[in-house]
């Protein structure tokens, strides 16, 4: 018994002159700690006061909020971090300065080979919101996809379809592989295939489309509308019907089309220009290239026979 209370003693004159240690050294430390604190306290106000001040001046160069919140983000994030590294200083903490430093160096670096397909997504939507080459709003064809731009993150891009699916593609898609955009002029071409009888007037023909087209709807008409003959086909010459219409929407694409065709129909019906249905010439020759009629007379004298020889039997 003796023995464990002269133990049980022993550990708590250890304890309490652990206690004197700590206590004599935080009354040193006192003056550096409440430096450290207002510090800390300054750092978090400087720091929002100048993620507020930059926010409004790069607003002004920079119209993607995305990209804009990331900037503001790493800004904030580095006037904390630079804070708290002073912080520690003051605390006479360097080696743990360089211990973090360290710690966060192999952190990323394990993060970036774990996430190495959301950083490509991240990189990409970085430099698509720089280069600014689509906007929410455009109509876009990419990775055979086609449709309106919905938004416009850092990670994915979400197109409409016209059938009216939504598609999130990645950053990382739409960067590297090609990409139209139908809406970055305001205006796109129609090429409108036609084909005539060869018994036609190509000239007078060509006057009449282009005449039908004049009016036509959403038409550009700073541009002409051009007909050009194409080919010779199989029952027909053909041509294209060409003409620029404004174009915000796919409907703007899609209903100059269908008017262009009625009014050509109905200028073709009122000139008599006939649109020719395909021809095909079948070949019912099986012996060797014997000709349809040598067969079918061969086949009515073998009737006719056939009934004599009948007749007689009677």
């Amino acid at each position: 018994m003796t023995n464990y209370m002269r133990d049980v003693n022993g550990a708590l004159e250890l304890l309490w002159n652990k206690l004197e240690a700590w206590g004599a050294q935080t009354v040193l430390m006192l003056p550096n700690i409440l430096v450290a604190l207002v510090l800390l306290i300054l750092t978090f106000y400087v720091a929002g006061l100048i993620r507020s001040w930059i926010g409004k001046f790069i607003n002004r160069f920079s119209h993607s909020a995305a990209l804009n919140n990331l900037i503001l983000t790493l800004l904030y994030i580095g006037m904390l971090l630079l804070g708290f590294f002073f912080v520690l200083s003051v605390l006479n903490l360097d080696r743990v300065v360089i211990s973090l430093l360290a710690g966060v160096g192999i952190i990323g670096l394990a993060l970036g080979f774990a996430f190495q397909d959301i950083a490509a997504n991240f990189i990409s939507g970085v430099i698509i919101a720089v280069q600014k080459p689509f906007r929410v709003g455009d109509n876009i064809e990419t990775n055979d996809y086609f449709g309106t731009i919905e938004r416009i993150t850092l990670r994915t891009i979400d197109i409409r379809q016209v059938t009216g699916e939504l598609v999130k593609l990645p950053n990382k898609m739409v960067f590297e592989n090609p990409l139209t955009n139908f809406s970055i002029y305001g205006t796109r071409r129609i090429d409108l295939e036609v084909g005539i009888s060869y018994a036609e007037d190509l000239e007078r023909v060509q006057q009449v489309v282009i005449e039908a087209l004049e009016d036509v709807k959403n038409r550009v008409k700073t541009k002409a509308v051009e007909v050009m003959y194409d080919s010779f086909g199989d029952s027909s010459i053909n041509f294209k019907a060409r003409f620029w219409v404004s174009y915000s929407r796919q409907v703007d694409y899609v209903g100059a089309k269908s008017d262009a065709i009625i009014r050509i129909k109905k200028a073709f019906d009122a000139n008599d220009i006939l649109i020719p249905f395909p021809i095909r010439t079948l070949d019912f020759g099986i012996k060797g290239g014997e000709k349809l009629t040598e067969q079918l007379q061969a086949l009515n004298a073998t009737v006719k026979d056939g009934q004599r020889i009948g007749g007689n039997g009677k």
